[in-house]
């Protein structure tokens, strides 16, 4: 039997590299790291945005370094169908500089934010250093720095290229690296002079992307101002309903005692007139007088009463 112990070691180590191997993480589709000095904190936010390739079965287990002086992540979220991102449960394992944050992404998107404390403030001069640990091979890697608000001289090595003004008001330096494979180290330095204390989130002005057309700033002062007019009509059709409801409650019973006493008047029967009676008739002509008549309107001759 021990002919056949050394032909299986020999089997079990050729299949031992294939197993180390296939615990080998995972290429990333994307990932843009954002580098915001002196934003809302006197220190510097690092956001990840990283994306899984489309063949990745979810969920899926991915394991991330930070700097162990950042302490615990600000933020570990998945984006989910509707946009909307949702913290989901990690771990932190500390290994000398470096801990490992891991966690289950139930969607492709994730964003990952941590505060670094190493900011270096020497009077008006600031420096840092960021450093990718090159943990996974990644199809297209992007790193964007923020300028912080009273800052001149502003130098960042390797050069990310000119700055751009965002929609907040502050400059932007971007630089699209492309591919790295995994292991590959990714440093950046950031030297740069505050005169103030000013952190970037307190002075941000949030700017439309593009004009808005005059018409959309009609419509918009349309509707503003379209409930309080159709409550004002609302109102005055209101008051006005009172006032006539008001008014024909006063007049109708007078004209309705006018109509019963002008009918009591002609058939009271205390009053026998009887307007045959007291007709007068031309003795010349027989033609009817009307009352008050002198003279015959027909034939002239005078009348006379009965």
């Amino acid at each position: 039997m021990r002919k056949w112990v050394l032909p299986f070691l020999l089997i079990l180590s050729l299949f031992l590299p294939l197993g180390v191997r296939a615990q080998t993480p995972f290429a990333l589709d994307s990932v843009q790291v954002q580098i915001w000095p002196e934003y809302d904190k006197p220190s510097v936010l690092v956001i990840y945005q990283m994306t899984l390739p489309a063949t990745t079965t979810l969920p899926a287990t991915v394991s991330v370094r930070i700097p162990t002086a950042a302490g615990d992540p600000n933020a570990v979220a998945v984006h989910q169908v509707d946009g909307s991102l949702i913290n989901v449960d990690m771990t932190r394992q500390v290994n000398g500089d470096w801990a490992t944050i891991t966690f289950t992404a139930t969607g492709p998107e994730i964003q990952l934010e941590y505060y670094d404390p190493t900011l270096e403030i020497n009077g008006i001069a600031r420096h840092f250093q960021y450093i990718w640990p090159g943990d996974y091979a990644v199809s297209q890697f992007t790193i964007q720095v923020q300028q912080p608000v009273d800052t001149t001289d502003m130098v960042i090595s390797p050069s990310l290229g000119p700055g751009a003004t965002g929609n907040d008001g502050l400059t932007y330096y971007t630089q699209d690296i492309g591919a790295i494979p995994a292991g590959q180290n990714i440093s950046i330095t950031i030297d740069y002079n505050k005169s103030t204390d000013t952190l970037s989130a307190t002075t941000i002005t949030v700017l439309p992307s593009a004009p808005i057309p005059q018409s959309t700033v009609t419509d918009l002062n349309i509707s503003s101002w379209l409930p309080w007019i159709l409550g004002i009509l609302g109102a005055g059709l209101i008051i006005g309903g009172i006032i006539w409801f008001w008014q024909s409650g006063r007049q109708r019973p007078a004209s309705q005692t006018r109509r019963r006493r002008s009918k009591v008047g002609v058939n009271e029967p205390g009053l026998n007139v009887s307007p045959a009676e007291d007709a007068v008739y031309c003795s010349q002509c027989g033609k009817r007088a009307s009352p008050g008549d002198q003279y015959c309107r027909s034939c002239g001759t005078q009348i006379r009463n009965r």
